[in-house]
């Protein structure tokens, strides 16, 4: 097997890698470390606010296929009847969407006014000057409205937007580059139908939870303990494995002589990613290195999978009448806790970012204050697909009314989300170097010795996020 480190580089790399390095100047030319840009067009907005502001515009938004998009698909003509906007929505595979989007913003593209993107790519796509920052634009009383009641967002949720470009600084700190749209935990959802027969409950410790996924593993009936990513993307990294790594006391990275040192070979993070790389090969799926979450949870919803450490907002769905096998049989729970009662989630949020090339700023930001404003999220949880709302209000009223058929969702929720945040240090190289991250659990899945590689890692990723 190649080591990790060596492997030639991907074509999302390069592509990451030429975006980074064509932005140096830009970099240079828009906001510093720790700066925030003052010249981005919010001040020239006055008067009283008025959704009719920026009447007559065509506004251009790219999206990749979701279900917090197709939800809101219907609702866009209620936002030009409200505001005057016409909307063009372009769709991209979620596979090729951020190829398409590094390279439109590296290329200093106008195309896009607003697009959706995730809150580790405030990390890549802040310092270079790619993203409008909004902290303007939600502190202008003439662009905003009053009812937009920027601390009903949970909190976790507004602090993963900002940073301040400083590596070493955790995210909260900075100006805030994405305004939160929808977002999810990652917690045990489980077949409550298969546990009640049985006589058993979720487990609450890790290494209760790798025992109990192997006793429900029964692969001559095609029933394995539980399901979690394992495909060789940073994606395997943040749901079920950061949250609980974070929980047995793991992190990424630590601050030593004002660098940023990578500690995913710490004897913590070892011992444990040799539990969860055992827990794969005993109870996972039998194609476990090519598990992405729809996998994941479509064997949940198709009774083979006993378990799934995933997001909740990706089970959810399967719970719906009519929408798998397993529906209304399904269960959640908030998974192990640490063995200091530790309940630390990381969380991914999908949000809104606004174009700093756009030439229509204004209508932009009308139309992401309207996305994520309490009328039109209310609206697409009445739908009974949209979880999580990232508004407290929303979640405490409307969303909770949906909740009759789906046991633990609310408590596992409630468990969590006070400690729910992202968890990754912010680092530039973060897609590269967490790709890396899931390459060498691939390896030590396939035999290799956890804490060899795991050195090895931690030497490379140290070398690259201070580069």
């Amino acid at each position: 097997m190649n080591s990790p480190f060596t492997e030639p580089m991907s074509r999302r790399r390069l592509l990451q890698g030429l975006g980074l390095a064509a932005t140096a100047p830009l970099l240079a030319a828009c906001v510093g470390p720790g700066q925030s840009s003052t010249n981005n067009g919010s001040n020239a907005v006055t008067g009283s606010f008025d959704w009719k502001k920026a009447k007559g515009t065509t506004l251009k938004v790219l999206q990749t296929p979701h279900v917090y998009q197709q939800t809101y698909q219907p609702l866009f003509k209620e936002f030009t009847d409200l505001t005057g906007i016409e909307v063009v929505a372009d769709l991209v595979p979620e596979a090729d969407y951020y190829t398409k989007l590094n390279t439109e913003l590296a290329g200093g593209s106008a195309t896009h006014d607003a697009f959706m993107m995730g809150a580790y790519w405030v990390w890549q796509y802040g310092p270079p000057g790619w993203l409008e920052d909004l902290d303007p634009w939600i502190n202008n009383t003439a662009a905003t409205g009053a009812e937009f009641d920027y601390p009903d967002f949970f909190e976790g949720l507004r602090t993963s937007m900002k940073w301040d470009f400083k590596l070493g600084d955790a995210a909260g700190t900075g100006g805030t580059y994405a305004l939160p749209w929808g977002f999810e935990l990652n917690n045990i959802a489980y077949n409550k139908t298969v546990f009640d027969q049985k006589g058993i409950k979720p487990a609450e410790t890790f290494d209760n939870l790798i025992q109990l996924a192997i006793d429900l593993t029964d692969r001559g009936n095609d029933r394995y303990g539980i399901a979690f990513r394992g495909s060789k993307s940073w994606a395997t990294i943040h749901p079920g494995f950061m949250t609980q790594l974070a929980r047995e006391g793991g992190k990424d990275y630590e601050v030593k002589d004002g660098k940023l040192t990578a500690a995913m070979n710490s004897q913590v993070a070892v011992d444990f990613t040799k539990k969860w790389a055992d827990l794969a090969k005993k109870a996972g799926p039998t194609s476990w290195t090519t598990y992405e979450y729809p996998n994941c949870t479509g064997d949940l919803g198709d009774g083979k999978a006993m378990m799934v450490y995933d997001a909740d907002s990706a089970t959810y769905p399967k719970n719906v009448k009519g929408a798998s096998k397993m529906a209304g049989q399904i269960a959640w729970h908030p998974g192990p806790a640490g063995p200091g009662g530790s309940m630390a989630t990381n969380l991914w949020t999908w949000c809104w970012g606004m174009n700093s090339k756009s030439k229509n700023k204004l209508a932009a930001w009308l139309f992401m204050q309207w996305a994520a404003g309490k009328d039109a999220m209310n609206k697409a949880v009445q739908s009974g697909a949209f979880a999580d709302p990232v508004r407290q209000s929303v979640f405490n009223g409307t969303f909770k009314q949906t909740l009759g058929g789906f046991p633990g969702y609310l408590e596992a929720f409630e468990a969590q989300v006070p400690e729910a945040k992202v968890l990754f240090t912010p680092q530039t190289r973060f897609l590269e170097t967490t790709e890396d991250w899931a390459v060498a659990v691939q390896s030590i899945y396939g035999g290799a010795d956890a804490k060899t590689t795991l050195d090895a890692l931690a030497t490379s990723n140290t070398n690259k996020v201070n580069s």
